[in-house]
């Protein structure tokens, strides 16, 4: 079963983390503690008085054939401790003390536990408060009892000290309890300040990203996993930031294609509306064009939106992308011819062929082909080669000056980017066109990528797959 603290802080819960850690620790070590006395140091103690036990029992024998009886240890006690006591040599035997100091042994208090009994188990000498679980173990003489020895357990006559140590026991594992809480809470405000001072500081750039402050960044101090949270963090950051500049760039761009057009055919309508120009074929023609400006850009942001919700279709055939790559360059050459821009074509004779839809890829040539028109200066060229390399298909195509920065180069494909001022707003479009390339190549899985052209312009290299048939 999990307990859920609502509402406490992470330092709260890190806090109780450690202080229900040092609780089960300390009770952990009580009980240890107890088992280990109860059953290894009163368990030795015992031992040690059954084998003194052992030592005894033939000195008693050995007395009871000497005197006949047990009476002679009732009129002098005396005996009793010099059978209980083993010889030690390092002490002198005439002294006082020596005549009644226990062996080793007898000081786990082993010659205060024992009792003895005559025959009929009647007390004697010895322990007066011998137990019920006393050890007993008989005295014989030619094959008969002649009394027992009975060993009280080392438990059943400690019970004051037993519980007076219990008392020290107790009194010390709160000692030590209190202790371990008040370090457990010095250690748990210590970490908290390494630990969690760098998430606080990262939920209150959080906080201030989610209001919208895209500029907002957080130190990276560290290697570990908040170091990395934080770099990914600044990442985010940056992203939304990009986003956001781009979303507003993206605005005014628009809003700019739309207003030219628009502007154009409001004055022309009002001319047309006044009397100041008339309906002709011209005036028809240029309304038209402005309308078809306006469509193409409407249908740029619609196919861009398809894409984003993965709605755009695709209906795939084996065909020859040369004969494709031909029709869309007839579509263009009065265009070309006007900006006196020279094509050269380089094909392979043999068929192209990949598994695409025709009419995706008629765009895709169709946005390459109206971008090198848009941006390539009056009088340049644009080269057109293809060969295969193993299983694809390379395009390439190569337009003269001017060119685009180093910098624009990997971001050409971003949508509504446009580079620097050779390739600006007076060409017209929104930086579009070559965003929906990008989607229609990968629909194909192929690749597209920019780099500088030896014409002095741009270089757009497609790479599609070649059918299998």
């Amino acid at each position: 079963m999990r307990l859920i603290l609502p509402g406490t802080s992470i330092r709260l819960k890190l806090f109780y983390a450690m202080l229900a850690m040092a609780i089960a620790v300390i009770v952990a070590m009580s009980v240890v503690a107890r088992l280990s006395f109860t059953h290894d140091f009163l368990g030795y103690l015992n031992e040690q008085a059954q084998g003194r036990m052992e030592e005894l029992i033939p000195r008693l024998e050995q007395a009871y054939r000497e005197h006949g009886s047990w009476q002679f240890m009732q009129e002098n006690r005396g005996t009793w401790y010099d059978l209980l006591r083993t010889t030690r040599p390092e002490l002198d035997p005439d002294a006082p003390f020596s005549r009644y100091a226990p062996s080793g042994s007898d000081l786990t208090g082993a010659h205060l536990r024992f009792t003895l009994l005559d025959a009929d188990r009647n007390f004697v000498i010895g322990f007066h408060g011998m137990q019920s679980d006393a050890l007993l173990r008989p005295l014989m003489r030619d094959g008969a009892i002649i009394g027992w020895v009975a060993l009280t357990p080392f438990e059943s006559v400690i019970a004051a000290i037993d519980q007076r140590f219990q008392h020290n026991q107790l009194l010390a594992h709160l000692l030590i309890g209190l202790a371990s809480i008040l370090f457990t809470g010095f250690v748990a405000v210590k970490i908290a300040n390494v630990l969690l001072s760098p998430l606080t500081r990262l939920a209150q750039a959080t906080h201030r990203l989610a209001g919208g402050d895209y500029s907002t960044r957080v130190e990276v101090a560290t290697q570990d996993e908040i170091g990395r949270l934080s770099a990914d963090f600044n990442q985010l950051a940056l992203t939304l930031e990009r986003n956001e500049k781009m979303r507003r760039d993206f605005m005014a761009d628009v809003s700019h294609e739309l207003r030219t057009p628009l502007g154009i055919l409001n004055g022309q309508l009002e001319a047309i509306e006044d009397g100041l120009l008339d309906t002709s074929m011209d005036t028809v023609k240029s309304l038209q064009s402005e309308v078809s400006t306006l469509n193409k850009l409407v249908n740029d942001l619609y196919e861009l939106s398809l894409a984003d919700a993965g709605a755009l279709t695709y209906r795939k055939a084996d065909i020859d992308i040369g004969v494709l790559l031909r029709s869309s360059l007839q579509s263009y050459e009065e265009p070309y011819r006007e900006h006196r821009l020279a094509v050269a074509i380089d094909l392979p004779q043999q068929p192209m062929l990949v598994h695409a839809d025709a009419g995706r890829l008629q765009q895709l040539f169709k946005n390459i082909l109206e971008n090198t028109l848009r941006y390539t200066d009056s009088g340049g060229r644009l080269q057109i080669s293809a060969r295969r390399e193993q299983q694809r298909w390379l395009l390439q195509f190569d337009d003269s000056a001017p060119g685009t920065t180093a910098d624009a180069l990997p971001r050409l494909f971003e949508r509504f980017f446009r580079a620097d001022a050779s390739r600006n707003r007076a060409h017209g479009g929104a930086g579009l066109g070559l965003a929906i390339c990008q989607h229609i190549v990968d629909a194909h899985e192929g690749g597209i990528s920019a780099d500088a052209s030896a014409l002095g312009g741009l270089r757009l290299s497609i790479w599609l797959p070649a059918s299998l048939v």
